[in-house]
């Protein structure tokens, strides 16, 4: 059996013919006397990964016994993936664990995010079979959809299936059939310094100034006020500077998400149905609505709270600014929140997570006014994160649902969850279970119980904003992120940028076809408008 890749994190390397279970598969199933209990999995001889220590393999038809009793000798399984780290390590972790036990050839291909979405559509535009697993973000189901294997029946059964919250099962969803298959879960929440929060000093300090006081911000006006008298000295303890707010501003490296958090508070009414980024009946762009000028204007203020360089951060900014300690407050994926809860963290145990901050007057465009809201208006947005799917075209669709089945078996995702730079996030039930965090990861209980609370709340909520999942939702976030640039530059009013905005999308809807972006579109805001 080979293995190869276009990196060398794993030899390619000749292993004996299989007979029912190789001698490897033995191995990694670490089955002791009887195979009546539960066999340990870890990763240890394929990298540095003992030290995450081991899970037990689940029985059922993904677990490594059961993936063990496959051959698929004399077989090549393709598979596309993005860059290591970050769900490319994991590609290949798997994909060395899958050959081991079944005995099939495993080639993966691994593109920088920049390149992934054409290396993945030409062959698909020209009719060509080149890949039979596809890694890739989840918001560009729309226009991969048509080219992708549904879910067969029997996987989406299995255990770990059904453990699926029921937001990572709508996201891989398109109409009534589920194509893309369920790796990892994705969201944007706040995270705070705790203990600033709570300390005695900093409450007093901030309630003199301010004339308030210190409280985990509810709205984004809060959130912008903490930020600012947060911004610009030493409220650490350890001699440098700090500052209120990292944030995603970057405009070709994610900022558009980051826009998209601040915006819903004011522009996803729960008492209208129809659409958020369109009015669906009219498909009339919403993004230059007051409800969105409001939140730009508010993530313009929020710059007086960024550290040196913050209008230009990417998401390794962020997540470097806030887990490093040098900002009080950020929000956006978990990435962030993990990188400070590292082992070597100097602020590990010093955070907690939220909810989005969210607003007290919500945009309402039906009827042309502002509602207001004492409780504030705070949807969560499941934004995009990874997915993985298989080619329709694929010759070998058994053995590629197998992996993917395999790939994210109970096992496997208990320590794929532990590997910040994995990239993978939680989205089973079981994920959202504070003591996992404790025991697994050392995490204080407070912190565990913020996280778990923060991210299980969001599958309750029924006024939720997706991702545009539609065809040409790279050329709409896009528009949206040049938009948001020049206001934040102050080359245009908030007003004048999203009315650009607006103009583009127009045009672009126009060029695709409304009809086929509209019944795109319906599939998102299904979801939105789901138990409304």
């Amino acid at each position: 059996m080979n293995y190869t890749s276009n990196r060398t994190l794993f030899p390619a390397k000749k292993w004996q013919k299989p007979v029912l279970l190789t001698a490897v598969a033995l191995g990694l199933l670490q089955l002791g006397a009887t195979c009546a209990q539960a066999a340990n999995i870890d990763y240890s001889k394929y990298g540095d990964y003992g030290k995450y220590g081991s899970a037990a393999d689940v029985p059922g038809m993904c677990s490594f016994e059961a993936i063990a009793k496959k051959n698929y000798k004399g077989r090549t399984l393709k598979i596309i993936t993005h860059a290591v780290p970050v769900l490319g390590e994991p590609t290949d972790v798997h994909a060395k664990q899958f050959q081991d036990l079944t005995g099939a050839k495993v080639d993966v291909v691994h593109i920088p995010f920049g390149d992934l979405y054409q290396r993945i559509m030409i062959p698909f535009q020209t009719g060509q079979a080149a890949y039979d697993v596809l890694f890739y973000p989840s918001l560009w189901i729309g226009d991969m959809q048509s080219h992708l294997a549904p879910v067969p029946a029997a996987y989406q059964a299995s255990s770990g299936m059904k453990d699926v919250t029921a937001n990572y099962r709508d996201v891989a969803t398109w109409g009534n059939q589920m194509v893309q298959y369920p790796v990892d879960g994705d969201r944007h929440y706040m995270k705070y310094r705790s203990d600033i929060f709570s300390n005695p000093q900093m409450q007093a300090k901030y309630k003199e100034k301010m004339g308030k006081e210190l409280k985990v911000p509810a709205t984004w006006e809060d959130y912008n006020d903490v930020a600012t008298f947060f911004s610009g000295w030493d409220w650490a303890g350890d001699g440098k500077p700090h500052f209120g707010s990292a944030e995603v501003t970057k405009r070709d490296d994610l900022m558009f998400s980051a826009f998209i958090s601040r915006v819903a508070a004011y522009a996803k009414n729960p008492n209208v149905k129809g659409g958020f980024f369109f009015d669906l009946k009219t498909m009339k762009p919403q993004v230059n609505n007051p409800g969105w000028v409001r939140g730009l204007e508010m993530f313009i203020k929020a710059k007086a709270a960024f550290p040196p360089g913050g209008t230009n951060f990417g998401l390794g900014d962020e997540i470097f600014s806030f887990g490093g300690g040098q900002a009080l407050m950020s929000y956006s994926w978990d990435d962030a929140f993990i990188q400070a809860m590292e082992k070597d963290s100097p602020i590990r145990n010093k955070v907690a997570a939220a909810p989005l901050p969210g607003a007290n007057d919500v945009w309402n465009r039906t009827s042309g006014k502002w509602d207001h809201f004492d409780l504030p208006n705070a949807p969560p947005y499941i934004t995009w994160g990874w997915t993985s799917a298989v080619a329709k075209a694929s010759k070998s669709q058994d053995m590629a649902f197998d992996y993917l089945c395999f790939f994210s078996n109970e096992a496997n995702d208990s320590l794929d969850l532990q590997i910040g730079r994995f990239g993978i996030n939680p989205f089973r039930k079981a994920h959202f279970d504070s003591n996992f965090w404790q025991s697994k990861l050392g995490w204080d209980k407070n912190v565990a119980d913020t996280y778990v609370k923060t991210l299980g709340g969001m599958d309750s909520s029924n006024n939720r904003v997706f991702d545009l999942r539609v065809p040409g939702v790279n050329q709409f976030m896009s528009s949206l992120a040049n938009g948001v640039a020049e206001a934040m530059a102050g080359q245009k009013t908030p007003q004048a940028a999203l009315d650009g905005v607006s103009q583009q999308w127009n045009d672009i809807v126009n060029k695709i076809g409304v009809d086929k972006v509209r019944a795109a579109y319906a599939n998102v805001v299904k979801l939105e408008d789901k138990g409304r």
